[in-house]
């Protein structure tokens, strides 16, 4: 029997948040859900967490600086970041994988394509 693996979801948008809790929920994953990246780092102190989703644009700490941080905290060195934002931009693309994220989206994502990129990074 597996284990239900943990994803924590980052967005100062509670429709985004419900939107991937929902789809991620579907698919026996389970969420916690923080509005910025200062919350995140909180949660991430309290719990283990098997994949972060996170926005970049976020009031009190953004995407970047939050993934910079919690690179830095041993139990988070591997775990899998996933950035999911409207800047499309490359320079936005390549600064999120400078900051230690994994895999990096622009929004509006396909439930599919989500699942896919979480099954790959996690191995479900």
């Amino acid at each position: 029997m597996s284990v239900t693996k943990k994803i924590l979801l980052i967005d100062d948008s509670k429709m985004v948040l419900s939107f991937h809790a929902n789809i991620l929920r579907k698919h026996g994953f389970e969420c916690s859900c923080v509005e910025n990246g200062f919350m995140a780092l909180e949660e991430c102190l309290r719990k283990q967490f098997d994949l972060i989703l996170t926005d970049i644009n976020m009031p009190k700490m953004d995407g970047y600086e939050f993934t910079r941080k919690i690179r830095e905290v041993l139990s988070y060195k591997e775990i899998p970041i996933i950035m999911i934002s409207t800047e499309q931009e490359a320079q936005d693309k390549s600064k999120g994988m400078e900051a230690g994220a994994n895999v990096y989206i622009v929004k509006p994502v396909l439930p599919e394509d989500l699942i896919m990129h979480l099954k790959l990074l996690i191995g479900e």
